[in-house]
């Protein structure tokens, strides 16, 4: 899109934007007047507000309809009322889409799990619920305790040492910690340059020069302790560039090797399961003639994508490449030899 064209597309949402504000201002108003005066009808609310007719009506079927508010016309007193006097007018009311919408943030929320921002994230929601009013409106009933989330088991990582990697990235320090490998029982030292950080699924790890191995490694914040700052700075090597070590739309699992095609065969029985959705940004799937699958991407997550292939077990055949094939038969050899 041209910088031209963006700019247009621009220019016309916030004129909308602007609109739906002065609406929701607007139609609060015209509910306190209808409350506050003595049978309003709709030619005094138009001199009132400076409306049409058709946009006074259009409101109040709006109150009346979205947000529930006792407004009726009185025969009468040829003027609009509060059948309830007692209702309370909120200057907050939400539809049950958009309170829906607010319960969805939660599970966004599980990746910070057991992270010093878990405590910042709550603490913020929490001054969100304080400026809201007392009581909080909906357009229909909507229950909490309609929806269960269930998130992966994700490993505590000390405060300290979320909180350093990140300065460290931020004043370029190099840092010093003991880090325990996922197949080591003790811990050992090391000095590390940290790069960046990388959040998947929850896990959290950091990328950068390593000292002890002379080359770019990942970390898990969760396996380091006793980290501290050495006082020496660093420069990121220019060679440096995040996707030659990891793939963004797959996983972090450090890998140095160029990327291969990966190709797979699904059988009809998960079907539905790989075709609605996406395991990767670039990836080409269509359904076989037969039911089955097939799914193919480029990725450097060799080893990333066989602990994801083997969780299909029987389900999946491997067409490419041909060292994963070795890799998964091996994998089920070790097994054999266990069961």
């Amino acid at each position: 899109m041209s910088a031209k064209s963006q700019k247009q597309t621009t220019s016309k949402k916030q004129p909308a934007h602007r609109e739906d504000k002065r609406r929701q201002w607007r139609v609060f108003e015209i509910a306190h007047f209808i409350r506050d005066n003595y049978y309003p009808n709709a030619p005094k609310i138009q001199k009132t507000f400076e409306l049409s007719r058709s946009t006074v009506m259009r409101d109040i079927s709006f109150l009346q309809d979205d947000y529930k508010m006792p407004i009726e016309y009185s025969e009468e007193h040829k003027g609009y009322y509060f059948t309830d006097p007692t209702f309370e007018i909120q200057s907050v009311m939400l539809s049950e889409g958009e309170l829906l919408s607010i319960s969805t943030i939660l599970p966004l929320m599980e990746q910070y799990k057991n992270t010093p921002l878990e405590a910042t994230y709550k603490s913020l929601m929490n001054k969100f619920i304080e400026m809201m009013p007392d009581k909080v409106s909906v357009s229909s009933s909507f229950l909490e305790s309609d929806i269960k989330f269930i998130s992966d088991p994700l490993p505590q990582i000390d405060e300290k040492v979320f909180n350093s990697v990140f300065d460290a990235i931020r004043t370029s320090s190099t840092i010093k910690f003991n880090y325990r490998s996922i197949s080591r029982t003790t811990y050992t030292s090391r000095q590390f340059d940290p790069y960046k950080v990388i959040c998947q699924k929850g896990n959290w790890y950091t990328i950068g020069w390593c000292h002890k191995h002379e080359d770019i490694v990942i970390y898990s914040l969760s396996r380091i302790k006793d980290l501290e700052k050495t006082g020496d700075t660093f420069e990121i090597k220019k060679s440096f560039a995040l996707d030659k070590y990891i793939d963004s739309d797959f996983g972090v699992w450090l890998n140095k090797e160029k990327p291969v095609t990966i190709e797979l065969v699904f059988s009809p029985d998960v079907n539905t399961l790989i075709l609605e959705r996406t395991w990767h940004a670039k990836q080409k799937c269509h359904q076989n003639k037969d039911g089955s699958v097939y799914l193919s991407f480029s990725s450097n997550q060799i080893q990333e994508t066989l602990h994801w292939v083997m969780s299909f077990g029987s389900r999946v055949e491997v067409i490419n490449p041909p060292e994963l094939k070795e890799m998964i038969k091996k994998e089920i050899a070790l097994m054999r030899k266990k069961y």
